[in-house]
């Protein structure tokens, strides 16, 4: 009996030790000191974390997932690392990324979500990706700038599918979010650069398909943001998914507080598996 228990003992922390060391993820700087765009914030570096899952179950697809926080700060566990088990269990690596803030100069973290892309794609046969499965996540502004990047990026730097929790989708006054627009446009943005960053207003028959998931009393971010995307995703014949929650107002991401954590991964699931 004692030898049993000893060795049940082992067996528990090695598997606590793999979990932990998958868990840990390979992080690096994004740009080797020559960011480009300067945000007037000599402090504030783009970095990214890369969470492989185990080679027997990796599918080679991958998801780079831009945590929310209104351009402001960055919500990392979350809507960020705490993804990571979701996904490696899937045989999916995920790449997190910590990018600069705006500071009212939109290009910063555009370029960042652009090159985190370029940068998977780069090293694809070393991580085990495939190239053409290599997807965008965002959550709240980080939502935003997962739309800006699948509805204006090209070449390396666009997305093949997209996931989309309680996104800020438009820069109008309307219904936008004040903070996410001011910190990303300034608060005396330019009209036709609203219209240029509402993304709803840039979707076209080759913006990539898309999973868009809400609650339906969010008071941060109005639900009409994730469905006029959803329409006009509909309209250009863009294969679409929209999920809106009876509760669970703004900010939910992984925590299993939230009510319908098990429905909401069980739906981002059969989504992910049904392409």
């Amino acid at each position: 009996m004692k030898r049993a228990r000893m060795i049940l003992t082992a067996l528990l922390v090695a598997g606590t030790a793999c979990v932990a060391n998958a868990q840990k993820g390979i992080s690096m700087n994004l740009w080797n000191n020559n960011a480009p765009n300067d945000n007037g914030d000599a402090q504030d570096t783009a970095k990214v974390w890369v969470y492989k899952p185990a080679k027997a179950d990796n599918t080679g697809r991958c998801v780079v997932i831009c945590p929310g926080g209104g351009y402001s700060h960055l919500a990392m566990e979350h809507e960020g690392h705490n993804w990571a088990p979701f996904f490696n269990n899937m045989g999916i690596t995920a790449v997190v990324l910590k990018y600069r803030m705006p500071h009212g100069n939109c290009e910063v973290p555009i370029a960042d979500a652009e090159e985190a892309l370029k940068l998977v794609r780069r090293n694809a046969a070393a991580w085990g990706v495939k190239a053409d499965q290599v997807g965008i996540m965002g959550f709240s502004a980080g939502g935003h700038l997962a739309s800006t990047i699948a509805t204006h990026s090209k070449g390396e730097a666009r997305p093949d599918f997209q996931i989309l929790f309680y996104p800020v989708i438009t820069m109008m006054p309307d219904i936008t979010h004040q903070g996410s627009h001011d910190n990303f446009l300034g608060k005396d943005a330019k009209k036709k650069d609203e219209k240029l960053y509402s993304n709803d207003a840039q979707v076209s028959r080759t913006t990539p398909r898309a999973i868009i998931l809400l609650a339906d009393d969010d008071r941060s971010v109005l639900p009409a943001n994730g469905v006029n995307y959803y329409n006009e995703l509909y309209r250009h014949d863009v294969p679409a998914s929209l999920h809106v929650f009876p509760s669970g107002g703004h900010g939910f991401g992984i925590r299993e507080s939230f009510k319908y954590h098990t429905e909401m991964e069980l739906m981002l699931k059969a989504w992910l598996r049904s392409f």
